[in-house]
């Protein structure tokens, strides 16, 4: 054991069951150890590092705003904050946007814009439930814990905050049951659960969705905290199918590095806040923001196309392995069902030098944007032979 980790053992929470590795830099997909070793990323954070490490157009965009503005209260203006809402809203289809710091802040926004917009409707506490997919994720907040659809989640931290409706994913009938209750103010999904192990929702789903909560003047807002950011092929996962949300989460990839969330409110709930009704210390910060337009900037269609280029290899690869029994998600955000234990595959690529996640029971790969073919065809390779063991 490292002095890093054994510092570590003494003094940080015992939150996360860490890997006996210390990374100490990053260059492109590649992190290395405090021995130098090199491992080829293939988790990217879990899906942050969407441009990989030390990207010289994102330090020079990050190093400027630290050498200028690096923090404000929101009560003032600052100019990287407002040039990032106004280029989200243009390629989001979303009228305006709240900075929060994190995936769970931004949903626990997402949260509070729909009971208000309901609220300001029909009436406090008329309607105050919110639908969510069993199997969910949808952060680590009492409430967003809460929002999550999975009982294993629910246990220790009670009580937790009410109002939420749990209902069968890709079941239309269920969803209507759920709507028929005159309580609902809202729908809240990931169209790729990701956590609970890159489960794809169907097209059709998601357009019944969209149909049966514009009927009933409840808002569908998609949580695109893990698929957003071109994870998906696209800039966010919604844009694959002709629809167009209420409300729509970010973060992760959004400031390739920094912490940043952003909730963006759509037509229907472009007013719902007003001065005081929400805030944020840190949200916006002028340094992540600045980081975050350079991520944004650079998320383009040839981008896009070269993660479903790069996402068709990786399918050709790993889907007929015999030990295979299923290859899932969307671009470069992919679950790799085998015989292997998860857990236990990850452990081994470690040692291999590849950077791997778990799902559930499922190999979870969500490389950087911008893996080079080199690095991309070794670590799958490297993935074929533990899997093929």
């Amino acid at each position: 054991m490292s002095t890093v980790q054994e510092l570590d053992a003494e003094y940080l929470a015992h939150t996360y069951g860490r890997f006996p590795v210390t990374f100490v830099r990053g260059e492109g997909s590649a992190l290395y150890d405090e021995e130098g070793k090199r491992y080829i990323d293939m988790g990217s954070g879990i899906a942050v590092n969407v441009l990989g490490y030390a990207d010289a157009e994102w330090i020079a965009a990050v190093s400027q705003q630290a050498g200028k503005l690096a923090h404000a209260s929101n009560l003032y203006y600052t100019q990287p904050q407002t040039e990032l809402a106004q280029l989200l809203c243009q390629r989001s289809g979303m009228k305006r946007v709240f900075f929060g710091n994190s995936g769970a802040e931004a949903n626990e926004c997402a949260i509070k814009a729909a009971r208000k917009y309901a609220a300001d409707k029909v009436g406090e506490n008329v309607r105050p439930v919110i639908v969510t997919m069993e199997n969910s994720f949808h952060g680590r907040t009492l409430a967003t814990l809460a929002a999550t659809g999975q009982d294993m989640f629910h246990h220790d931290f009670g009580p937790f905050p009410t109002g939420f409706r749990y209902v069968r994913p890709n079941d239309v009938r269920d969803l209507k049951a759920a709507l028929e209750q005159d309580d609902v103010c809202a729908v809240l999904l990931e169209t790729v659960q990701g956590e609970g192990g890159v489960v794809c929702l169907d097209e059709s789903y998601l357009k019944a969705v969209r149909k049966l909560t514009e009927e009933r003047d409840v808002l569908m807002m998609v949580d695109e905290v893990q698929t957003g950011n071109g994870r998906t092929g696209k800039l966010f996962s919604y844009q694959h199918f002709d629809l167009l949300p209420d409300v729509v989460t970010t973060a992760k990839g959004l400031a390739g590095g920094l912490p940043m969330g952003a909730c963006m409110l759509g037509e229907r709930v472009k007013d719902v806040f007003g001065p005081g009704s929400h805030g944020s210390t840190f949200g916006g910060n002028p340094i992540c923001a600045a980081g975050a337009l350079c991520v944004q900037k650079r998320l383009t269609d040839e981008l896009f196309s070269e993660v479903e280029r790069k996402s068709r290899y990786i399918l050709q690869e790993l889907s007929p392995l015999p030990n295979v029994k299923s290859v899932t998600g969307r671009g470069l955000m992919l679950g790799v069902e085998s015989n292997q234990n998860a857990g236990q595959l990850v452990k081994r690529l470690l040692n291999r030098g590849v950077v791997a996640l778990t799902a559930k029971t499922k190999l979870r790969l969500l490389p950087p944007l911008t893996i080079p073919d080199s690095d991309l065809e070794t670590a799958v390779q490297i993935i074929k032979e533990e899997i093929n063991q």
